[in-house]
């Protein structure tokens, strides 16, 4: 393959419904790194955070000729202007521990992502907003930016809106699991046994599947653009 669209997202789910009818390169299951290989693109989801990001962009690069790098998968929001659902392509991506900041090629854009090592709380929020115009907040689109600028590739960041700026679930952060995985089952199970979470959990779920249903439907379009 050459001249393809690397797609970096964390967990499977977020690429699901892109590589629908695909298997994930066998070889790379046993390091929890699901690689699926589409016409033009090579799609990767190896697990939340910095290190696991870093892994997935190393086996796409290994895996083809990259014309493109795009990290993608949900992300928060961190203004009221930016719905749960929706889907929104950034400008630039900061680094929000150092302020580095990194220049996407959609420069049209409106929205800033702001990239931080734990999930963003509304409090975390409100500060991305205010210190650096931020419009999303993720935990990797930083390290994929700097890993595509190290290899001059050029570089898009395409997230879903999982999670409202007002919007937060406490109990979210202490489920990354090995490999940077989420623990869906010990989530359920945290989640079942305290009713009062039932309402929160079941908004964010429907806002998931949403934003994820339109951010396929989106990078669909990109790849049959490659």
């Amino acid at each position: 393959m050459s001249g393809c669209v690397a797609i970096i997202a964390a967990l499977p789910r977020e690429i699901a419904g892109l590589v629908r009818g695909t298997k994930p390169d066998v070889g790379l299951l046993h390091r929890g790194i699901h690689l699926h290989r589409l016409p033009h693109a090579i799609v990767v989801a190896a697990g939340m955070g910095s290190q696991r990001v870093t892994l997935a962009f190393a086996e796409a690069i290994a895996a083809a000729s990259i014309s493109t790098v795009i990290s993608t998968g949900l992300a928060g929001s961190c203004t009221s202007g930016l719905a749960a659902g929706n889907v929104g392509e950034a400008s630039a991506v900061i680094e929000a521990r150092t302020g580095e900041r990194f220049v996407t090629v959609s420069p049209q854009s409106a929205y800033v992502l702001a990239t931080t090592e734990k999930i963003a709380s509304v409090r975390e929020k409100g500060r991305l907003a205010e210190t650096y115009a931020a419009t999303m907040v993720d935990m990797e689109a930083a390290t994929v930016a700097r890993l595509a600028a190290a290899h001059e590739l050029p570089f898009r960041a395409i997230k879903a809106i999982s999670d409202a700026h007002d919007f937060e679930l406490a109990s979210l952060a202490r489920f990354e699991g090995k490999n940077g995985n989420f623990r869906t089952g010990a989530f359920a199970i945290h989640t079942a046994l305290r009713p009062h979470h039932w309402p929160k959990a079941m908004k964010l779920g429907r806002a998931s599947t949403l934003a994820l249903t339109n951010l396929h439907q989106a990078l669909r379009e990109v790849v049959a653009a490659a």
